[in-house]
């Protein structure tokens, strides 16, 4: 099958590449405003390369017209406030879509999506990579094995240190990353969702342009969780040897799983091209969750509530987040 990719000079985009090579497949047409696409050479050497939208449109079209090698897939690895419009693009091109998470911004676009897909008969799958990794699984069948009445004490931890290129970049304008709850925090409450089950009660304590904290209550879970991309927040364990530290306490049993996703695209893309991909329907609770979150304004954590990192902000900067963002 045929792949187009969209955002192929961005951090993600050569893992998409090599999931398309890696199942056997043929990325045949790319586009991204930079032309810092060297790895392309190395994973594709025949791809047609654009860095202008209608040409990348034109030529697909004409493929699709001519009958030579149309486009199966769309991979959009774009921008995220980008995402509804280039899927969209897809799925009228006639193409199945694969996109980096978040799909879109809000419940609504969510529907609109589900509109394109039916007007077109084509579907969008979404890259929730988190659900393929074993420490996710051997959680998830602990709990369900457990069967257990009452609630799990969860922590849930994610740093990963970015330096200011971030913040100088899309990924720091929350109009167009929709914020750190949204970039790094949405396989975590997904993942949440598919071990504890239903979300019935969130809270959000702090939030800035490098991390937030809240609490949020499943039918299984009692969850305190702090994301940060801020290198001060990483264990004195692991700082200055890695950049990213992820890890879920379950009643005090560290589940800890920074290492084990250098091949979770590739997995993704088998699922997907098995029939087995996350759709519209599967996504939507942890889009939900953070579209809410997103709205919410922080309040002070009560009893129980508060994840230990929150107790590291100064007073100063905590008391000046609350209420006031």
């Amino acid at each position: 099958m045929n792949f187009a990719l969209i955002g192929a000079a961005g951090y993600i985009a050569p893992r998409h590449m090599q999931a398309i090579k890696e199942t056997g497949h043929s990325l045949i047409s790319a586009y991204d405003i930079n032309d810092s696409v060297g790895i392309i050479d190395s994973m594709a050497p025949g791809c047609a390369f654009f860095t202008e939208f209608e040409c990348f449109l034109e030529h697909a079209w004409r493929l699709r017209r001519m009958g030579e090698s149309p486009i199966d897939y769309l991979v959009v690895c774009s921008p995220n406030h980008l995402h509804g419009a280039h899927i969209t693009a897809g799925l009228q091109l006639g193409c199945d879509v694969i996109c980096e998470k978040p799909l879109v911004p809000t419940p609504a676009q969510l529907d609109e999506l589900r509109l394109v897909e039916e007007e077109t008969d084509r579907r969008v799958y979404s890259i929730m990579q988190l659900r393929h990794h074993p420490a996710i699984h051997e959680l998830r069948d602990k709990v369900a094995a457990e069967n257990r009445d009452t609630p799990y004490e969860v922590e849930l931890t994610y740093i990963t240190a970015r330096g200011p290129w971030y913040l100088a970049s899309w990924k720091g304008d929350s109009r167009k990353s929709f914020g750190v709850v949204a970039e790094i925090g949405i396989h975590f409450f997904d993942m949440l969702y598919l071990i504890f089950g239903e979300l019935k009660q969130e809270v959000l304590h702090y939030r800035d342009d490098h991390k937030a904290a809240g609490y949020l209550e499943y039918e299984k879970a009692r969850v305190r969780w702090f994301l940060s991309i801020d290198a001060e927040d990483l264990p004195e364990s692991v700082r200055g040897r890695q950049s990213t530290y992820r890890s879920i306490t379950c009643d005090g049993e560290l589940f800890e799983f920074s290492s084990g996703f250098d091949d979770l695209h590739t997995v993704s893309y088998r699922e997907i091209l098995a029939g087995r991909g996350f759709g519209i329907d599967a996504v939507r609770h942890c889009l939900e969750t953070v579209h809410s979150l997103r709205l919410a304004q922080p309040e002070p954590p009560r009893e129980g509530e508060a994840h230990p990192q929150l107790s590291r902000l100064s007073p100063r900067r905590y008391s000046a987040n609350v209420g006031h963002n």
